[in-house]
């Protein structure tokens, strides 16, 4: 580690230049990164709603639709813009509307009165769009730009594809403002923190470069949810500015001993390796953990955030002591009174009263438990948005006014009659919340032949392997209601096609609901299992990692609770990732204080003063470390207008404050009570008299 710190120290003018250099690939990396907005591209592949999805894209060139509201438009007109759609949007497959059975003579009023009823209502009609790619591909979000374009204020656009395309708009609006606000309060909390007005702005600059090689080689990836790019860089921040401090801390530090700015830099680059090393990895971890989950949103979070960690870690033993050293005179020149107290009264108090902090701890746990296992979560992603946004009113148009609530597909074999057709549908129609059912038996059933329909059409709902059904539910997406229904209707078209599938946003949903209430359980299983095998590596013990991570499940129950008794309601995403998220990255406040009781353990001093040596030099910088990472994600919490990050970023800045109270007044307290089985079970302290 020293040879390193001083080839480092040797090459340092080389080594910021290669790194500036390597700047302007990750820019380019980072802007030509797809970013993927449609969450539910990320459920298994296995799983028969996919398998429909993909059935729809292939065989029928129907990756996405649209459903737009046509309000007090002629039926010549809405010829005239199926038209115009179709001409000027080449990814366009399919319009259909009232305006292709009628004509421009004909009446409405021909038509079946319960027909006419779903699809017209107060000079309000609906035209289906069909769109060839996928719902979230850059096609499909071009077209949907291109049929606002074409429409005019008559015309209502719904849709999965309309609501990703607002989702991308107003992230790509907020990203700029994310990162000025996580820069601005990191400035001024490492400035109080720290003893120079420069420091902070190095430390800085130097996440920066970490955070700009992360983005820009996630083009590796292919793409990155809009999750993880609008909460990577934030968290990055966050999770690795204490390796900064530490190695600022620690240069500061060996100055006073060694003349030689070079020797100090690489005794502090040295001691810097060997100190958060141990601490990375259970970061890392954590993170990592998230690739257990099912949906592989949670491997596209772990991946990119652990990455994200390994490039903190280089470029503070690399790009970090090179701006330190280079500008050292100046650093020097703009120092001042550190303004962080060093609360050696409240290490005293915390080592007194420690039988408290365990009584404490024993008394918040059920409340706390329980209002982690009650917490409620939401599924329905438009609900996360704000209902200004134009996908959000036509959608409430498209629910209130036509009663489409949660729209299925169901595929059946060709070969399958028009009467079983037929009589499978009327078994559907009779179960409690399905409002309609429509397919071309039922038109023929209703006096509309086959004949009577224009071939486009037609070609675009049959073809020789499959029948395009649909099925409109009046329960709302994601509901224990919708759930006992898919499974009721399932059960009837097995009778009739044990090969058909239930497709569309409706089923597409409930697996979604399905698979995160598993990845709920088991992620935060691996994490607690994967960390708990490193600490047991890195702390030598058994009952030390499960101490630590006691204390932070309890963080972290405390954090996951509160939204149960302040009856919040919070996207499901922040209920499967967080816990591992702060797992990962505030377990290193405990290792932090531990390590330094167990190294004065060994060192023949007695249990309460190592305790307290431990809690006195390491509160600061747990603080800084933690109002650092507060101060990265609460700014994005408090601004961003998408609740889905929103939530994410306050979860994740309030754990951040939670963790770092528990670990510092109830940690010391269980170092001290367990001091005897502590000692028993961790090697290289079986031998210390009690």
């Amino acid at each position: 580690m020293q040879k390193f710190g001083e080839l480092v120290v040797k090459y340092r003018k080389i080594i910021l230049i290669i790194f500036m250099v390597l700047l302007v690939p990750s820019f380019m990396g980072m802007l030509k990164t797809k970013v993927n907005y449609d969450i539910l591209t990320y459920l298994p592949e296995d799983i028969k709603t996919i398998q429909g999805e993909n059935i729809l894209t292939d065989d029928f060139n129907m990756g996405a639709y649209s459903v737009v509201v046509l309000k007090n438009m002629p039926m010549k007109e809405i010829l005239d813009l199926e038209d115009e759609i179709k001409e000027k949007i080449d990814n366009v497959e399919m319009c259909a509307s009232l305006a292709d059975v009628l004509g421009e003579q004909i009446p409405v009023e021909i038509l079946p009165e319960d027909l006419i009823g779903r699809v017209y209502k107060n000079d309000e009609t609906l035209l289906i769009v069909t769109f060839k790619e996928a719902i979230s591909s850059d096609e499909t979000m071009e077209s949907i730009e291109k049929l606002r374009e074409i429409t005019d204020e008559r015309c209502m656009i719904s849709g999965m594809s309309a609501t990703l395309l607002d989702t991308k708009q107003l992230l790509e609006s907020e990203m700029t403002i994310y990162v000025v606000i996580a820069v601005i309060l990191c400035l001024i909390i490492l400035t109080i923190a720290l003893d120079s007005f420069v420091a902070p702005v190095l430390l800085l600059m130097n996440i920066g470069f970490a955070v700009l090689f992360n983005m820009g080689t996630n083009i590796f990836f292919g793409q990155v949810s809009y999750i993880t790019k609008a909460i990577s860089a934030a968290l990055q921040l966050g999770v690795t500015m204490d390796f900064a401090i530490f190695l600022y801390h620690t240069f500061v530090a060996e100055k006073k001993t060694e003349k030689n700015v070079n020797k100090a830099m690489a005794n502090a680059i040295s001691k810097t390796l060997v100190s958060v090393l141990g601490s990375s990895l259970t970061t890392i971890a954590g993170f990592l953990a998230l690739c257990g989950m099912s949906l592989t949103l949670g491997t596209d979070i772990g991946l990119v955030m652990a990455k994200g960690v390994v490039f903190g870690l280089i470029c503070v033993v690399t790009v970090l002591p090179a701006l330190l050293l280079i500008f050292n005179n100046l650093v020097e020149k703009t120092k001042h009174k550190e303004l962080m107290p060093k609360f050696i009264k409240l290490s005293d108090f915390i080592i007194k009263h420690h039988v408290a902090f365990i009584i404490l701890f024993v008394l918040i746990l059920p409340f706390a438990f329980y209002g982690y296992k009650n917490t409620k979560v939401y599924y329905k992603l438009d609900a996360s948005l704000p209902n200004t946004l134009m996908s959000v009113q036509a959608n409430k148009e498209v629910i209130n006014e036509f009663k489409i609530v949660s729209p299925e597909l169901l595929l059946v074999n060709s070969n399958l009659s028009n009467e079983k057709v037929n009589e499978m549908l009327n078994e559907i129609d009779n179960l409690d919340g399905i409002d309609w059912t429509l397919s071309i038996a039922k038109l023929e059933d209703a006096g509309i032949p086959e004949s009577f329909l224009p071939e486009d059409i037609l070609s675009k709902v049959e073809n020789d392997k499959y029948k395009i059904v649909l099925i409109n539910s009046l329960y709302e997406m994601a509901t224990p209601e919708i759930d006992t229904q898919i499974k009721e209707v399932n059960k009837i078209i097995e009778k009739y096609d044990q090969d058909a599938i239930l497709a569309g946003e409706g089923p597409l949903m409930n697996d979604l609901v399905t698979v995160a209430d598993h990845d709920f359980n088991s992620v935060n299983i691996i994490s607690i299992v994967v960390i708990f095998l490193l600490m047991f590596f890195v702390l030598k013990s058994i009952a030390l990692p499960i101490i630590l991570i006691s204390v932070i499940e309890l963080a972290i129950f405390i954090n996951m609770g509160l939204p149960f008794y302040t009856n919040t309601i919070i996207p499901f995403i922040s209920s499967i990732v967080i816990g591992t998220i702060q797992l990962g990255a505030t377990i290193d406040y405990a290792i932090l204080i531990t390590t330094k009781y167990v190294t004065k353990r060994k060192e023949g001093m007695n249990k309460n003063d190592a305790v307290h040596f431990a809690l006195s030099t390491s509160i600061n910088s747990i603080l800084v470390s933690g109002l650092c990472f507060f101060a990265s994600t609460f700014g994005i919490g408090l601004v961003s207008k998408l609740e889905m990050i929103g939530s994410l970023c306050s979860l994740m800045a309030r754990g951040a404050i939670i963790s770092m109270f528990v670990v510092a007044f109830m940690l010391p307290a269980f170092l001290t009570l367990f001091d005897k089985i502590i000692c028993k079970t961790t090697i290289g302290m079986r031998k210390i008299k009690n």
